[in-house]
């Protein structure tokens, strides 16, 4: 960062990025004519002016610690590209991560009983834990986006978009689950999302394999054989609400894919190699087929990546 940096603000006076003086045209021609530059003498005031303007990492924290499902969607919906992003602060975990609801009650996976599609009941039952799965998963951008600073600041927009698509989903789950009578919470889930963000909480490599790389990446072999069973019911408005989070979801783990490699590069490690052996030290499931070769590869996942996949779950 030069010693003297450039805030651009637009003129309600929110803060849209940060640049060197030689960018400044471009900074201008992107905001507006009337937007306000202001000069920045030292990191410290830019810091200063980062925490009061509210910068992208610091209201996906806040976002974070929000309980309240509607109340952390709105907040997610804030997370626009045009605010700051302040790729090397280093924030200090607050309690409370991550913020959730009272409801529902966390039990084993073991506790959660499949049901029956062939009932309005089995049918909730699904719809509410693939809700509840995609809450963990606005979490989990979250955490990703606040936690680990010194990334390029496409790394923070990538997951800021990532939130946004995941508190959709939310929305769209939650919306078609009040509509057979029941709500988020109604029924018990398992945190085992949430366990492995624990469990990586120090170690930005093993966060990207094993949450996107793996357990999100489920949701890709998943999806198919759940929009099936929804159709095959006659519930066609949930099965298009699959279809939506399938071609979402493709996109999500391809970013996962894309900074697993990136941060691979960086610390001179083999992708397949190093896959293997955070998955045995993270203590993360064996994946079982079938896989959706298909959609994986559209992840972009590589032929000697779903090689080493398949031959794992023999």
């Amino acid at each position: 960062m030069p010693s003297s940096c450039w805030l651009a603000l637009t003129p309600a006076g929110r803060p849209f990025q940060v640049c060197g003086q030689a960018n400044l045209p471009i900074a201008r021609q992107a905001v507006a004519p009337n937007c306000a530059i202001l000069t920045v003498a030292s990191k410290s005031e830019l810091r200063e002016i980062f925490m009061s303007a509210g910068s992208l990492r610091n209201k996906a924290l806040t976002a974070l610690l929000i309980s309240d499902p509607a109340q952390k969607v709105a907040a997610v919906a804030e997370l626009s590209e045009m605010l700051v992003i302040d790729c090397h602060v280093e924030i200090q975990a607050p309690e409370g991560i991550p913020g959730r609801p009272p409801q529902p009650l966390l039990v084993p996976p073991q506790q959660v009983k499949p049901r029956s599609m062939g009932s309005p009941q089995g049918r909730a039952a699904l719809i509410h834990s693939l809700a509840h799965i995609e809450f963990n998963a606005i979490n989990l951008a979250l955490d990703i986006l606040w936690r680990f600073a010194g990334l390029p600041e496409d790394f923070y927009r990538d997951w800021a978009r990532v939130a946004r698509e995941e508190a959709y989903h939310f929305g769209l789950l939650e919306g078609h689950l009040r509509a057979l009578g029941y709500q988020y919470g109604d029924l018990p889930a398992h945190d085992g999302l949430w366990e492995m963000a624990e469990r990586t909480r120090d170690d930005l490599l093993a966060r990207l394999a094993l949450v996107p790389r793996t357990l999100e990446a489920r949701g890709l072999d998943a999806s198919p054989i759940v929009r099936d069973k929804l159709a095959g019911a006659g519930d066609l408005a949930a099965a298009a609400i699959i279809d939506i989070i399938l071609r979402d979801e493709i996109g999500h783990v391809a970013v996962g894919n894309h900074w697993y490699r990136y941060e691979c590069e960086r610390q001179d490690a083999d992708p397949i190699t190093r896959f293997a052996e955070l998955a045995t030290d993270y203590r993360a499931p064996r994946l079982r087929g079938p896989f959706n070769l298909t959609a994986r590869r559209e992840a972009g996942f590589t032929d000697e990546e779903l090689e080493a996949l398949q031959q794992n779950a023999r």
